[in-house]
């Protein structure tokens, strides 16, 4: 049996993972294209997906979405000229910047989240309320044990 016909019938974690990811994602940005947000793509999720409403510094959110400081600051410089986001001084420290989100960038925020919340509901209505529980403990688990980079695994 070839190879790629083994891992399309027989996917490896790493490719269940890819195709879990790249659905979630396919949804989402569909979705928010047809409210109006055809302009923001996935890699922007590194930066929107974890972006507090009253800030955070780039280096936060390159740590927390497994990015070096480089590309952050390319999706960054990205989103800004997209009306998502803006750059203002840290009051707590005025040499840092914080990442704030605009109105856009709060409306897109709490649409992907909203979103999010009925692919979870739909993942549990499929999987019974205590198999959905199971398997996304199991996810933390899964990612618990295995080295956080902190580099790039896709620009």
């Amino acid at each position: 049996m070839k190879r790629s016909t083994r891992k399309e019938q027989e996917p490896d974690l790493g490719i269940l993972a890819v195709q879990l990811s790249a659905r979630i994602q396919r949804e989402i940005f569909t979705r928010a294209s047809a409210q109006g947000f055809g302009d923001v793509r996935p890699r922007h999720g590194a930066v929107l997906a974890y972006l507090d409403a009253e800030g955070t510094r780039p280096g936060e959110l390159a740590r927390l979405a497994g990015r070096n400081k480089q590309t952050m600051g390319a999706i960054l410089d990205e989103l800004e000229r997209l009306g998502y986001v803006r750059r203002t001084p840290d009051p707590a420290d005025r040499r840092a910047k914080l990442i704030i989100p605009t109105e856009r960038g709060l409306s897109f925020m709490e649409i992907s989240d909203g979103l999010v919340g009925l692919i979870e509901q739909n993942l549990s209505d499929t999987l019974g309320p205590d198999g959905y529980q199971s398997f996304t403990a199991a996810l933390r688990r899964s990612v618990a044990t295995l080295p956080a980079s902190g580099q790039d695994t896709e620009g």
